[in-house]
């Protein structure tokens, strides 16, 4: 695949194209997150891979596009997108918070199809896909929706006295929390693939007990990593994360 065929394709950004890389890794982003959030991660593991950050609809280069509300439906299109040419080598999938569901959901379709998938999901601070949600912010006021993902962390505050901001990011930010909150596995929805957890200590929106949880929705084994912090964690633990990955990548 060269990094040209990526400018004709919104979903994957490629910050630093690696064409002949042995492996390639997926990122997918938080509710409320694009792929550029990711940009220190995937010139961190360029030099080991060829990194696809997925830009899903409504937000940076895909503003003027219609969101999407649904886990399902944003891994089926992911999928699609995925098969038509990018899996040509070695591939592994990293999810964090919202983006963990997509990725196991993209994996199930690859499953679903007979098709050659990740060798290894990494979800990070995500709480495993059968436990339901016990919260409702996609409903709240646009100030609330805010509010409730700058206390998260991973959004700045500043949002919050930049009208023409608000107005832009609000769309995808509703959307990304009505897939998740209305998101639900079965409870023996399972990939064969191995599955790393990866979670912050003091994460109370995906707890340590629920990351570990993914162990019910792997044949394939499971490992849990524990980091210091709360649920974006990752900004902080940048060296530790790509550390990960790479022990993976080296076999």
């Amino acid at each position: 695949m060269s990094s040209s065929a990526a400018v004709d394709n919104p979903w994957f950004r490629r910050f630093d194209p690696s064409d002949f890389a042995p492996a390639r890794i997926v990122i997918f982003p938080h509710a409320g997150g694009s792929a550029s959030y990711y940009l220190d991660h995937a010139k961190a593991l360029a030099p080991y891979a060829d990194v696809l950050a997925v830009q899903y609809p409504g937000r940076q280069n895909r503003y003027s596009e219609p969101t999407i509300d649904s886990v399902p439906e944003l891994a089926e299109q992911v999928y699609q997108e995925l098969r038509r040419g990018w899996v040509d080598r070695p591939i592994v999938f990293f999810g964090h918070s919202m983006g963990a569901s997509v990725a196991f959901e993209v994996a199930r379709r690859f499953t679903r199809d007979g098709l050659a998938g990740p060798e290894r999901l990494f979800v990070s601070a995500g709480r495993a896909p059968s436990l339901p949600r016990d919260t409702e912010v996609h409903k709240m006021s646009d100030d609330g929706l805010l509010e409730a993902t700058i206390r998260l962390g991973g959004t700045d505050e500043r949002v919050l006295d930049q009208p023409a901001l608000r107005e832009l990011i609000i769309p995808a930010l509703r959307a990304d929390y009505t897939a998740i909150e209305t998101y639900l596995a079965a409870p023996d929805a399972v990939v064969p693939q191995p599955i790393t957890g990866l979670v912050g200590d003091t994460d109370a929106n995906a707890t340590v007990e629920q990351v570990a949880q993914w162990e019910r929705h792997t044949s394939g084994g499971f490992s849990l990593r524990v980091f210091p912090g709360g649920h974006f964690y990752l900004a902080e633990q940048v060296d530790a994360v790509v550390r990960l990955l790479t022990e993976h990548l080296r076999g």
